[in-house]
């Protein structure tokens, strides 16, 4: 049986989705959002204010 779910993904060297390229969308403030070139002054300080929290090792 072949697997369908993957032939609308491109294939390059035995990869699948090699080359797609993608948005990187987080979510800010309550909204799910890529950039935040939209967002007012006050939007902007909570991004640039807020805890970043990163585990390291």
């Amino acid at each position: 049986m072949k697997n369908d779910k993957w032939e609308s993904f491109p294939v390059v060297n035995g990869r699948v989705g090699e080359g797609v390229r993608f948005e990187r969308i987080r979510r800010i403030t309550g909204y799910l959002v890529g950039t935040v070139e939209r967002f007012n002054d006050a939007k902007r300080a909570e991004v640039r204010d807020r805890v970043k929290h990163a585990r390291v090792a």
